[in-house]
């Protein structure tokens, strides 16, 4: 473990000390040493060189300790490091407990009598060791979460990374071989085929990188993608768009509603449910409503699907609890509305 700057160890553990679940503890032993220090000694300054004795051990042992052991208790230097700390102590004990006195010519007191001496030598070497040990204990596990955290968000990011990117793949297989056809029968509709679905794989490449984007711009992938659906087969549905001013400008994680699109088509049209596929978008005070409704009634999720799923993963990621998803089917239709906050996803989150 890499040791850090002495000063910048003396100034946590200070502050380590100053905090109340440490400061209350070292008060509640340090009041009853002061209290019998006044009480059996006969010498006027008793009191405050029993507080001095209590601030020395307070500053000093703790940050002796971890100055000397920044990484824990360590005897691989033979025990030097031990040795110098018990040599602090019994020096700090000694300078406070016998010299000092004797320079301001103090007669003998509670605390500096001998016996206690040793007494007050064990409880600094003892406290210190305890309390320096506490407060490294604390920041390391302090160092471990925030590495957990770290990593846990850079897996998460990853994991978001190739979720943001699906895109249905035998739709993509499906609509290349259409164009190849094309290309031999009609060559027109090849071409608007493949500017069509260069420009999806543009928005989607340009999605992958960014944290969010306006919903105009997700809206208009999902326009490419039925547009495209359309060329291949256009009797395959009627498309009906319904936007709300005022909701092109929300930020929306990319690509978040997209597979709501893919899976519209796949188990509407495409499984034989022709009809009215309709894409509407509502704005309330605070909140967004976008609903895809296509032909054909829900069976629920599909063992293996990822639509959905995907959707809700990246929904509570980017929300928490703040955007919602539903499906409903009625009267041979499916319907899937996905509420967000207008304010766009949580502060600080990439999805």
């Amino acid at each position: 473990m890499s040791e850090k700057p002495e000063g910048s160890i003396v100034r946590a553990t200070l502050r380590a000390l100053a905090e109340p679940r440490r400061l209350v503890p070292i008060l509640l032993v340090s009041a009853p040493l002061v209290a019998a220090q006044t009480r059996f000694s006969h010498e006027a300054l008793a009191p405050h060189l029993g507080v001095l004795m209590c601030l020395l051990f307070v500053a000093v042992a703790p940050v002796s300790y971890r100055v000397l052991f920044p990484g824990g208790l360590d005897l691989s230097h033979g025990g030097v490091r031990v040795l110098m700390y018990g040599t602090v102590g019994s020096g700090v004990v000694l300078t406070s407990g016998f010299v000092l006195p004797k320079l301001l010519g103090m007669g003998p007191t509670f605390l500096t009598q001998p016996t206690n001496l040793i007494v007050c030598n064990a409880l600094f070497l003892v406290g210190g060791w305890g309390l320096g040990r506490d407060i490294g204990f604390e920041e390391t596990l302090a160092k471990e979460r925030a590495r957990a955290t770290r990593f846990a968000l850079e897996a998460e990011q990853a994991q978001l990374l190739a979720l943001r990117s699906h895109l249905d793949p035998h739709f993509l297989f499906n609509t290349l071989n259409a164009i190849a056809e094309w290309c031999r029968e009609d060559g027109a509709v090849a071409e608007a085929a493949v500017l069509r679905l260069s420009t999806m794989l543009r928005s989607v490449l340009a999605g992958v990188r960014k944290a969010t984007w306006p919903l105009s711009e997700e809206l208009a992938l999902m326009r490419t993608l039925f547009d495209l659906h359309l060329l291949r087969d256009p009797e395959l549905f009627q498309l009906a768009l319904d936007v709300a001013p005022g909701a092109e400008d929300v930020p929306v994680p990319p690509l978040v509603l997209l597979p709501l699109a893919e899976n519209a088509v796949k188990h509407g049209p495409a499984a034989g449910h022709r009809g009215l596929l309709s894409l509407g978008v509502r704005v309330r005070e605070r909140e967004v409503e976008v609903a895809i409704e296509n032909p054909g009634a829900s069976k629920g999720p599909r063992e293996g699907s990822a639509g959905l799923p995907t959707v809700e993963r990246r929904l509570a990621l980017a929300y928490g609890d703040r955007a919602h998803l539903s499906l409903s089917s009625e009267a041979g239709r499916t319907r899937v509305t996905v509420t967000l906050p207008r304010s766009g996803p949580l502060h600080g989150v990439v999805t």
